[in-house]
């Protein structure tokens, strides 16, 4: 049996030199789909139908998550730019510099399929990078969950740009581009293995946000926690599937054998620990996707957490709260990632280059360390373009 990697190289290779044939041949084995290349683009009146189909109390459900995760990108966005049209004193007399953030031109967003549909990633996806100024934004997504729920929210969104197209033929598409489907600067979203493997495969011809694995919960819990929270908040993350996994870290063994004899399911995993010190430091080796802290003072360890892709204070904030609602996207890291990645936000769609201006005087002023520094490294053409400026 093939190696996924191996069958993930023999699709990027056919879609970089077929294209669009090669779409279609992968839609037709892998989604049971015969289409025609002018039906691999979902057009417009198939996204008004898709309002109709969806009700007024959806709409106004995604108007309001949208509302919600826009104003706090909105908040980073402000912060990270507030220094773009001003210079700042540098680092020595006579040298200025300026921090200068430019949005990624264009990109693809992956909108994952299989057993449910993801409205709720065009919103985690399309947003920042619409806050972010992305001038061209295009979506793929398994043609057998492109419903009209994700469709809504795509334009709602502001993205019409929508391919019927998902895997890691899609993957492929947006790295390379196709006669139908333009190419790509980045590429964001959750997926499978196949699209995961596509993205590690392909970092290096197109940009890509993370690598993200199964889906992951990891909860820290004492003896004042409501057992039914921890059950209701375990089985909702692994009704993912796809190897997701829950985790209960508790100090208190009631909780725990209560957790117990509620949950029978694959995934969830229950460990007692002697105090709230040890969950955190298993908490921070563990580097879960998401943290609850169910304590009766949830805010007090928040200093010791080091390593979380997005943490939940308190048992009115389940994860929940986050995959739809709070306001930062939900893509976020896995697999202990979280240890050096950050999740999804407006800083993924922003590039930051420095202007670096320095006078006649602040060159001559570090002339002989810049010369002295390009000597030690045996570069003498670099010590030459300063001794040249220093002639009268």
């Amino acid at each position: 049996m093939k190696t996924v990697e191996k069958r993930v190289r023999e699709i990027i290779e056919r879609v970089k030199n077929q294209g669009d044939k090669a779409l279609l041949f992968y839609t037709r084995k892998y989604d049971g789909l015969s289409l025609k290349p002018a039906e691999l683009r979902v057009k417009k009146a198939e996204i008004d139908r898709a309002f109709q189909m969806v009700g007024l109390s959806f709409i106004r459900v995604i108007e309001k998550a949208k509302k919600n995760i826009e104003k706090f990108h909105l908040g980073e966005y402000r912060q990270i730019t507030r220094k773009n049209r001003q210079f700042s004193t540098g680092t020595s007399k006579g040298i200025r510099f300026v921090e200068l953030w430019r949005a990624v031109e264009r990109v693809g967003v992956y909108v994952p399929g299989g057993k449910f549909a993801y409205p709720s990633s065009v919103l985690m996806t399309i947003v920042p990078a619409k806050v972010a100024g992305v001038g061209r934004i295009a979506v793929v997504s398994p043609p057998g969950k492109l419903n009209s729920e994700v469709l809504v929210a795509a334009r709602i969104c502001g993205v019409e740009e929508i391919y019927r197209v998902g895997g890691a033929q899609a993957i492929a598409a947006f790295a390379y581009g196709t006669r139908t489907i333009p190419k790509v600067d980045k590429i964001v979203g959750p997926g499978n293995v196949y699209v995961t493997t596509a993205k590690r495969l392909l970092f290096g011809d197109v940009g890509i946000d993370m690598l993200a694995g199964p889906s992951e919960i990891l909860i820290i819990a004492d003896g004042n926690a409501n057992p039914d929270y921890i059950v209701s908040d375990l089985l909702a993350q692994v009704e993912h599937g796809g190897g997701a996994s829950a985790r209960l870290i508790t100090t208190s063994k009631r909780i725990k054998n209560i957790v117990k004899r509620k949950v029978k399911r694959k995934g969830v995993h229950l460990v007692w620990v002697e105090s709230i010190k040890e969950a955190v430091r298993l908490a921070n080796e563990f580097a879960p996707e998401h943290l609850e802290i169910l304590l009766e003072k949830p805010e007090r360890i928040l200093p010791e957490i080091k390593n979380a892709g997005e943490i939940f204070l308190g048992k009115w904030s389940p994860v929940a709260v986050g995959d739809y609602y709070a306001g930062p996207s939900h893509v976020l890291p896995t697999g202990g990632s979280a240890r050096f990645c950050s999740g999804l936000s407006v800083k993924d769609f922003l590039k930051r280059m420095v202007v670096v201006a320095c006078s006649e005087r602040g060159l001559r002023s570090s002339a002989q360390d810049i010369i002295n520094f390009a000597k030690a490294e045996g570069l003498g053409s670099h010590a030459e373009s300063i001794k040249v400026r220093l002639k009268k």
